[in-house]
């Protein structure tokens, strides 16, 4: 008896054994660190599977936003006269779409967590919250890319001596703090529109309409400076028109750098990140019944 007792002891010491989380709040930062090699590995497939079979491939990451600034170029500078506080067209479209393209990126590409990988999430076990992640890394390769692209346009103007005034220090501080704030908010903002997917398909369909319509309330093919004053309160209640603002003022010298607008924003971020979490870990318990 006492044999089978201490064979049974020995069995019951596992390898690894997974609980159900109680709280809904967690981020799970050491289980996710854990799986880095996952997380690095959708990271590459991200990079990789969305250009494979095309032509140009990689170029397609040079292409997009050149194409996008040409456009805003001839239809909101050339036809519709719109201002852009002084400085050439080209840099200022091209510096909103530069910062917008992440934004709009991550939120688009974790707003379908659930429902792009439900094939995986029921078959093997790993912290959900790699694959979202894995969109906000790769996004930031991308947005690397168009970066250089933008550098490269804004040194061109400023060696053909255009009035542009870039601030190295406040480039070097404001950047990192945009591009944070940027990749929280389309981040908590995916989460929880991939929550809400899993139930309401049609959510899907409205996304990218969505992300549309807000990239017009938000200050990317006009300054703030010149809008009324019936409807500014509007576009500064957009907690992404500071930031936006605050990107071209480091690099080109116009816009509005606002320290309060700048706070405003990072709390905003929080409280999205705050909520995306809290949904995200609610739904992900039992989204493969639904799914």
């Amino acid at each position: 008896m006492q044999t089978d007792s201490g064979q049974r002891a020995q069995l019951d010491v596992w390898d690894l054994e997974i609980e159900p989380r109680n709280r809904r709040f967690t981020l799970n930062i050491r289980e996710v660190w854990n799986y880095g090699y996952l997380l690095m590995m959708f990271v590459r497939r991200d990079i990789v599977s969305v250009y494979k079979q095309t032509v140009l491939g990689p170029l397609w990451f040079f292409i997009q936003p050149l194409l996008t600034t040409l456009t805003f170029t001839i239809v909101f500078g050339n036809i519709a006269k719109i201002s852009t506080d002084g400085l050439p067209q080209t840099l200022f479209y091209m510096s909103g779409i530069t910062i917008w393209n992440y934004f709009s990126e991550t939120l688009s590409a974790t707003s379908s967590t659930f429902t792009s990988n439900a094939g995986i999430f029921g078959k093997v076990y790993f912290p959900r919250l790699i694959m979202p992640l894995s969109k906000v890394i790769s996004g930031l390769l991308k947005f690397a890319i168009q970066y250089l692209l933008f550098i490269a346009f804004l040194s061109y103007f400023i060696l053909e001596g255009s009035q542009v005034q870039l601030d190295p220090l406040g480039v070097l501080i404001v950047t990192p703090i945009v591009l944070l704030m940027m990749a929280g908010m389309g981040l908590g903002m995916g989460l929880i529109l991939s929550a809400l997917t899993t139930k309401y398909r049609d959510l899907t369909f409205l996304i990218s309409f969505g992300v549309q319509l807000l990239m017009y309330a938000t200050p990317v093919i006009y300054p703030i400076s010149t809008m009324d004053a019936r409807f500014s309160w509007l576009i500064e209640a957009n907690p992404l028109s500071w930031l936006v603002e605050a990107f071209r003022k480091v690099y080109l010298g116009a816009g509005q750098l606002s320290i309060s607008g700048l706070m405003y924003s990072f709390t905003f971020m929080m409280v999205i990140l705050w909520v995306g979490v809290l949904v995200f870990n609610k739904v992900e318990k039992n989204f493969m019944d639904t799914v």
